[in-house]
């Protein structure tokens, strides 16, 4: 089975539909699969569900898919650094689920494992607990958190084999596998793809049997928000 494919756009070939749930990897700007994101923005998908940490930052990461509107609605755990985020969910134009994000890595995780839910105490006595099942353990309060099988998962990682197996760069790695996991098709970005067997089993992060296409090809390393110390007085 030949799971590299030349572009984004190819490898998400017959995966898009209108009203699809996405799940995507990366942290702000750190291990985001830009490629497949702007492939999707090019594709004309709409009344897209993305489940992803928070949505990057204006005019790039998920951010393109907001601007374009065919974002309607993130189950994510921030929203800072994305104006256009803040301005579409005050004005009422776009959904948001909010989920802790220990909640939210474990969701897809669930997802991924066949585990369709599970109890946890984060969130008890808060919004995030509203309409949910309550379940009392050993005189806790916990709530009932649903798996998340998203259509399609789209991730970002260092190197490839032609099989698919992956190796993340330090923090990088971050929603990117709980992402990969949880999705019926999971298509992977990568820097670079590196021939059969060169990889060191113990050294993969991801196992080739939870990606079905792979690409690679350039990619931006942007700094989200960059803080430096003021220049003290002479």
């Amino acid at each position: 089975m030949n799971k590299v494919y030349p572009s984004a756009a190819a490898a998400l070939d017959g995966l898009l539909h209108d009203g699809m749930l996405i799940a995507s990897g990366g942290f702000g700007l750190c291990g985001i699969p830009e490629l497949l994101i702007a492939a999707i923005r090019d594709s004309g998908v709409k009344g897209l569900t993305v489940a992803s940490n928070n949505a990057g930052v204006d005019g790039f990461g998920l951010g393109v898919l907001l601007e374009t509107r065919q974002i309607k609605k993130m189950i994510s755990s921030y929203v800072g650094e994305n104006a256009e985020f803040m301005r579409q969910y005050l004005s009422g134009e776009l959904e948001l689920e909010f989920n802790p994000q220990g909640t939210l890595a474990e969701r897809m995780r669930a997802g991924g494992a066949g585990i369709p839910g599970f109890y946890t105490a984060t969130g008890v006595g808060t919004v995030i607990a509203e309409g949910k099942e309550h379940h009392e353990f050993d005189g806790k309060t916990y709530i009932l958190e649903r798996g998340i099988v998203a259509d399609l998962s789209i991730v970002k990682a260092w190197k490839a084999d032609p099989s698919g197996n992956l190796v993340f760069r330090k923090t990088a790695r971050n929603f990117n596998v709980p992402a990969a996991t949880c999705g019926r098709v999971c298509v992977a970005e990568v820097e670079e793809i590196v021939p059969l067997g060169s990889l060191d089993p113990d050294h993969i992060h991801l196992p080739g049997i939870y990606v079905h296409r792979i690409i690679s090809g350039p990619h931006e390393k942007r700094i989200e928000n960059r803080t430096v110390r003021k220049k003290e007085a002479v």
